[in-house]
Formats: structure tokens, sequence, C-alpha cells
């Protein structure tokens, strides 16, 4: 919205500088996006004097001037029949852009250099003259710039207004705020208007078939007129908010929308069958040529005003080209009208129309406002067209309703924004506002909002008005009371942050997928109907039908990820995700949620580089992320045990394993299964683990960091090769060696695993390296040795072993 203050200065005495106006305006809700002066263009024109002047010698009707700048003498090639030697005009220069939209150059015309132009008074929209050129006062000095010889300024507000506030998008409208903040009257336009001839009625009439599309349709008729330009002064106010002048009496209509807030619309009287107006919901599919030449096709929602025999306007939006104002109209007929915003938007948005009418009908117009806006343009189209308005108007008004008191609490105001203001001073500002204010109490009050504050209905309005009229800023700044007691999520929260920071750390990009995943999402890991993670909860109203339910693992989203990157040729991934999942009690029961870290790897183990090999990811990968991720959270080193029954049926068997920390079972890792993986149209190897968050946490210990001496003796290692079976766990013989607690093993670990060749199908060879070391003495073969042997023994007795 455009506020011109000039404009402005017509209803409101403007006391404030315009910066503090606009500041003022932007803390009363009304924020002021943009503040210009509209003569900005004439920065670059210039008072100059004609100093010689000669007839051009290719043009008989162009003559050639040197003109003084102020700057030196520059030529310039002159058609306007009043340039004489000695006048001051207006010289624009190279570089001016004109408000047509012209610039300005140097050139040559006709042969001749022509390094500017003096310009007329309707070159510059400075008037109406264009007969010849701006012939100005003989005591300005040339080079002086125009705008300061004729004291020219108008400061321009560019206002974001919210929905909300649709009795701002006039100039009464912000006058009114600008009167409230400056304590300063508010002026209404004086209408004075003569009425002669016949009753109105006895020549037209109005009929309202929708009634809950229009509310009220008011009307009035001038005749005798005659279309013709707009004086100066309203071309000049409506140029000033960016509204192209068409003729006076549509300049009128657009003049009185701006001022008022009032869309209205002129019909040729005479081109109306029957002289009359019907206001009724269109047939489906009948064809409408609005005023933009375009045809459009009506549906039954679309309202429409029309005459005796058909349509003639698309209400609250255009007119049509049947009722159009032209230069033979003669007489006419002023729609002013109130209709349903909803209705508005409607139809706004299907003929994808939206114009300076709909905008504010969507936003609701002041249903009370109507008459006023109607005789305010009927007296300009008397005064400026000629015209002879008839006697009487008609005011159709189904819609009239009572507006309700609203009521209002001083101490509730003052509870809620934190402010001790008194009673008077809340009633003073809602007053300042057109608001009528009934006292009930020293606190209580009833107040009754004006009609054009469509957007007050509740208390809470109230207090919003007074919060902003009394100054946002006036409202005291408090904090919220912090207790000194740790919140109880306190740590989760940063144990979480902790976990996705070492997940990112270790190369992992972190996925963040819908809880809502399709209806066959279980069934694509494979799950059995009785598993626990087919208790799906359906969606009552899902976005699509792929987001049918809720999930019951991370999986399927981390899957469909990974299909998507590797659709967009990006195959190595590290994902993961830390979500909820959702196990259902029941369509009416709230489900069991449960915290889970799930993550995936796919593609080359490292990133592509000089010094790197491409080698696939594998197993052992994810694995090592897994103990390095505990090990980072202080948890001791997890235990994984082979997954031997069907609980895990989308990891692929022989490669899928139990991750467990103190016989608890934390959660699973392994290879994807090839049908999961085709289900997500995924054709590479895919590894994933899925944790509970929880467990996780709960088997991070109380670190204490202890030191301990570098070892002074060194240490002596022993390999030992074993012959089992295939079906024990190497991690098994491991635990074996820890559990003898031998003070003297320091370390024992897993170097090699063989099967095939010469030995049976059954049996596998692997073979671990013992570290011994003392913190007492050196330590000698025979000890080493003698003890190694013991070990050794013992492994071979408890695991049916054999030496190779």
């Amino acid at each position: 919205m455009k506020i011109s203050l000039n404009w402005l200065k017509s209803y409101v005495p403007v006391q404030w500088d315009v910066h503090r106006l606009a500041d003022a305006l932007t803390m009363a809700g009304l924020e002021v996006e943009g503040l210009y002066d509209r003569y900005d263009y004439l920065k670059t024109v210039v008072v100059g004097r004609v100093v010689r002047m000669s007839p051009h010698p290719s043009a008989v009707k162009l003559k050639c001037c040197e003109v003084d700048s102020g700057n030196g003498l520059i030529p310039v090639v002159c058609g306007a029949p009043n340039v004489h030697v000695g006048c001051l005009s207006a010289l624009a220069l190279p570089g001016t852009i004109l408000p047509g939209g012209g610039v300005i150059e140097a050139g040559v015309i006709r042969g001749e250099t022509s390094s500017g132009m003096l310009c007329s008074e309707a070159e510059l929209e400075l008037g109406p003259d264009h007969s010849g050129i701006m012939i100005l006062d003989a005591a300005l000095t040339p080079g002086q710039s125009l705008a300061t010889a004729l004291e020219l300024s108008d400061k321009v507000m560019e206002i974001g207004l919210t929905p909300n506030r649709a009795d701002c998008l006039s100039f009464i409208g912000i006058a009114r705020e600008a009167a409230a903040i400056q304590n300063a009257p508010l002026m209404f336009p004086e209408i004075l208007l003569p009425e002669t001839g016949d009753d109105i009625r006895q020549t037209t009439s109005v009929t309202i078939q929708s009634p809950d599309h229009c509310p009220r349709y008011s009307a009035r008729v001038v005749g005798c007129i005659t279309i013709g330009p707009s004086p100066f002064w309203l071309r000049d106010r409506l140029l000033s908010v960016g509204i192209r002048p068409v003729n006076n009496v549509v300049d009128i209509t657009n003049f009185v929308m701006m001022e008022t807030g009032q869309p209205l619309h002129a019909f040729d009287f005479d081109l109306l069958a029957g002289h009359r107006i019907v206001v009724r919901t269109a047939a489906a599919g009948e064809p409408f040529e609005t005023l933009d030449h375009k045809t459009r096709t009506l549906n039954e929602d679309t309202l429409m005003i029309c005459d005796g025999e058909k349509p003639v306007a698309v209400a609250g939006v255009m007119g049509g080209c049947n009722s159009e104002i032209g230069a033979d109209t003669r007489t006419v007929l002023i729609e002013s009208a109130c209709f349903n915003p909803v209705s508005i938007r409607k139809t706004s948005k299907f003929f994808g129309l939206s114009t300076d009418a709909s905008h504010r009908f969507e936003r609701g117009v002041d249903p009370e406002g109507t008459l006023f806006a109607l005789n305010r343009a009927a007296a300009l189209m008397v005064e400026l067209c000629g015209g002879i308005c008839r006697r009487g108007v008609i005011d159709e008004y189904p819609g009239a309703a009572d507006r309700k008191p609203i009521p209002l609490s001083a101490d509730a105001v003052n509870r809620l924004l934190g402010t001790q203001l008194d009673v008077r001073t809340m009633d003073s500002l809602l007053h300042a506002i057109g608001f009528d204010i009934k006292p009930l109490s020293s606190d209580q009050r009833e107040v009754v909002a004006p009609s054009f504050r469509v957007d007050v209905s509740r208390p809470v309005d109230l207090v919003e008005e007074i919060a902003r009229l009394s100054g946002y800023a006036q409202i005291p700044t408090t904090f919220p009371v912090i207790p000194q007691s740790i919140p109880t999520g306190y740590a989760h929260r940063n144990r979480k942050r902790q976990l996705l920071e070492l997940m990112t750390g270790f190369g992992f990009s972190e996925a963040i997928t819908y809880s809502f995943v399709h209806p066959h999402a279980s069934r694509h890991l494979r799950l059995k109907s009785d598993d626990v993670h087919m208790r799906t909860l359906e969606i009552l109203n899902p976005l699509t039908e792929d987001q049918g339910v809720m999930r019951t693992s991370l999986i399927p989203g981390l899957l469909e990820a990974v299909y998507y990157n590797i659709t967009q040729q990006s195959r190595n991934l590290k994902l993961f995700e830390v979500g909820n999942i959702f196990i259902s009690n029941g369509q009416d029961a709230l489900p069991d949620e449960t915290e889970m870290l799930a993550c995936v790897w796919t593609g080359a183990r490292h990133d592509l580089a000089w010094h790197t090999s491409d080698v696939v990811c594998d197993f052992y990968d994810l694995k090592g992320v897994v103990e390095a991720l505990l090990k980072a959270l202080h948890i001791q080193p997890p235990l994984f045990t082979r997954i031997t029954d069907a609980s895990r049926p989308y990891l692929k068997k022989g490669y899928a394993a139990h991750i467990l920390c103190n016989d608890r079972v934390m959660g699973c890792i392994g290879q994807i299964h090839p049908e999961t993986l085709a289900a997500f149209n995924v054709k590479q190897p895919v590894y994933g683990v899925e944790i509970n968050v929880q467990h996780l946490f709960a088997e991070i210990l109380d670190v204490h960091h202890n030191t301990t001496a570098v070892p002074k003796f060194p240490s002596v290692s022993r390999d030992v090769t074993l012959i089992i079976s295939r079906s024990i766990e190497s991690m098994q013989i491991l635990l074996a060696v820890r559990e003898m607690n031998e003070p003297l093993v320091e370390q024992a670990l897993l170097f090699a695993i063989f099967e095939g060749g010469r030995l049976p199908a059954d049996k596998k060879s692997v073979s671990f390296r013992l570290i011994y070391r003392s913190s007492e003495e050196t330590l000698e073969d025979t000890v080493v040795n003698d003890l190694h042997t013991a070990i050794s023994s013992r492994l071979i007795q408890r695991f049916d072993a054999s030496l190779p």
C-alpha cells in the first residue's frame, strides 16, 4: 500500500517528521517497508537558461539552442513554439528517466548535436500543459535542481499490511492511525451532492438473488456527464500511488477507492438491458468477456452483476466489456457494494485474476461505508464531469447485522501485557480509533468495534489494539524464572547431541526421514505377521498413500534415502538417523515410542583419492564404527553374537549379529537382505545397524580418569592356532581367555581365520595372538612358554579343539 504524504495531509495534519511517523506506524503494526520521494526522478533535471538560438539547418520546426546548465553551455535541439532567448525552462540532462519511461540520451537530431531536452509540464508530470516547454520564473538560477527550485517534494511510504488490517487499505484508514498516534484530529472530506430530476427508483432497480454472497448493494445514477481527461490534481493523486489515469469517471472511482477503501464500479447506464441490476451467481459454463478483453468461462460459485438479460461484471473483481465506460457514455450507474470475502477470494483464485478491488473485498470492506463512498463519487462526478445526480439512492441491505459488544477488563489487559495502564488511558486509546466504550464498573468495559474493523471480535483483539497504540516499546521486558534444579531431560539431550557429533565425526551424514511410511514398509523388511514391528498405527488423514502408517523401524526411511541418492549418481553413502519408532497398541490408544539409532553404509570404504584403493565396505567396517562409538561414550566393549533365529529377517543370514552389553541386547548389525534391497530398488550391497538409544545411554559409565605408569618391561607375544567347529564363534575363545584372569596376559586378539583346503567341512582354523607382560620384571621364555601351553590346553579342552 503506497501512501503519499501530500495526499495524507488532506485527512490529518502531519505534525511529525516523516521518518518519525514511519517509525511510529511500524511500531503500531503497520510496517513501513519503504520511504522515498516521488520526485526523485527530477534529480537530473535542472533549471536551464536559453542563451543563444538559431534555426535548425535541416528542419523548419526545430531550433538549435545553447542552454546554460549551470556547468557550461550545452547544445539542445528543441521544437517547442514558445522557446526564446533568455527564457528559463526545465532542462533534462542525459541519463534522466522521464515518468513515461523514456531515457534522455545525448545524440544527433537531423545532423545537429543535442545533449539534453527542454521539457514541458506534461512530460515531467508536473501539469497538464504539453503545448510547449515549461517557462520558469526569471529569478531562478541556472543549474539549480528543478525539485529544489519549485519546492517539489512528496514522500511516499510503502506499507506492508497484514491481511487482517483491511481498514488500512485506504488513505482515511492510515490517517485514522496517524491521528491516533499524533493525538491529532481526523478530517473527512466534505460531500456536497445536489440532487435533481426524477427519483432513481423510477428509472432503475437492484435485486439481490444471492444475499449470502452480497449482503449490501448501493447504487446511484448520474446523468449528463462528459467523458474526458481528469483534472491535473486528480491524475497527480493517482500517479502518486502508481495508478494510471484513464478518464474522469474511472479515475474518480479509483480515487474514492484509495481514499475510503471501498471499491466502486461505474456502468454505462444506457448499456444495461432493462436499466436494472440483478446480483446472482453464474450458470456453469456461462462465458463472459472482462475488461481485459479475455473471455472467461464461469462456474456456479461465481457471483455476477447482471442487467435484465446478461452478466455485466464479475462481482468484486472486474467489470465487463459490454458495460464499459466509453467516450459516448452520458449516464452512469455507480455501484458501491459489500461482498462476501470468501466468495470473492474463490472467484479471484479460480480466474487467476487479482485486482485492487478483489484485494480489498477478500479482506473485508466496511459494510457501513458503502453510502459514504457512493455519495463521495457521485459528488465528484457532478463537480468534475458536469453530471446531474438523480434524486435518491438505492440501498439493498439484506445482510444487516448488529455489532456485538465485547467485554474488556482493565486488570486482565495489564495482566496479559505486563503493564500498568489505567482504565482511562485504555478508553482514550480505543476511542481514538473509533471504538465505542460503555463503562460498566471501574474495571469492566463494554466495547463495540467500529464497522470498518472487521478483524476485531474478541477481548484479545482489544488487548492487541491497546498494546500497539500504547507502544510495544512501553511493555516492560521480563525474564522467565529459571529453576536451579537441572531438568530431567537435560542429560539425555546432552548425550543425544554427543551421539550426533560422534556419528558425524565418523563420516556419516545425518538423515531426517518422515515418521509416516508406506503401509507395506514393514512387509518389505520380510517381517512375520506376529512380529511386534508389524503392529503399525494407521494415519486417519495421510498426506499421501505412501505415508499411511507410523514407522516401526528407521531402516525403510534410510533405504529410501539410499535409493534416492543412488539415482542422483551418489553411490558411496554413510547415513544415520536418530528418531522414534511407533509400535501400535490399537487405533484408539497411544503407541509405544522407542528412540532408535540407525545407520547404513554402502559403496566404497574410503572416499576416492590417489592414496587409497577402491575397496567396497563390509560388515567389519560398520562393526568398527559401533565399537568406536561405544568406546567414545565410555561403554564397555560390546559382544557381537550371531543371529541364529528369524528375529531380523531383513538382515542376510550368516552376516548378521546381535549387539550385547552386559548380557542385554542393544541392537543388531548386518548386511541388508537382498530381497529387502530389491523392495526398495537398491541394487548394491548395504550394511545396516539399529541400536536402542535408551539401552545405549543406560550403559554409559560414570567416567573416572585414572592414570597408569608406562610399562617398564617389554612384552612377549605367542601365537596359537586351533582347529574348532565352524559353529563356534571366535569371540567365545577371546572371552574364555579374558575369563581366565591371568595377570600376565595383557591382550588377546584374533588375527586369522581359515576354512576349506584340507580341513574337514565342519571345521575351521582360527589363529590368536596372546601378549604377555609383567609390571615387575622381564619375563623369561620358560615362564611365558609354560603359561602359554597351559592356556592353550585349557582352550583345547573347553572347545573340543585340536592343534594343526
